[in-house]
């Protein structure tokens, strides 16, 4: 069962995701922020990342920046939910390394989809 981290701010996001990815057969940890979200990423060393752009505290692209920059979170796959949308958001995503990014609103399958797709 793969291990998947959801970063986002959204009581109710991270509620849908939680019980929608568990039922696809996903273990799910949670935080809330960009910074707790670092820290459960270093401590829990999950297999992929699901992971909000607009938060308190780390937005989601600095929270990229800094798992790329550390060796044990640099090379997970990283699926991006937002309501930005904007091609010039797009492309810093994907020059990020972000394996799928997905718009606000979501379907909750499509993530499932893009973890499948992004796992090994």
């Amino acid at each position: 069962m793969a291990r998947v981290l959801v970063i986002d701010d959204e009581p109710t996001i991270r509620n849908v995701l939680r019980t929608s990815l568990e039922a696809d057969g996903f273990e799910v940890v949670m935080a809330d922020d960009g910074l707790r979200g670092i820290g459960v990423a270093r401590r829990q060393r999950p297999d992929a990342i699901v992971l909000d752009l607009m938060m308190p505290v780390m937005d989601g692209h600095t929270v990229l920046d800094v798992l790329r920059a550390d060796e044990k979170t640099r090379y997970l796959p990283v699926i991006v939910l937002s309501a930005l949308t904007q091609q010039a958001v797009r492309d810093r995503c994907r020059a990020q390394g972000v394996a799928a990014f997905i718009p606000k609103p979501f379907d909750p399958s499509d993530v499932s989809s893009a973890l499948r797709d992004a796992l090994p």
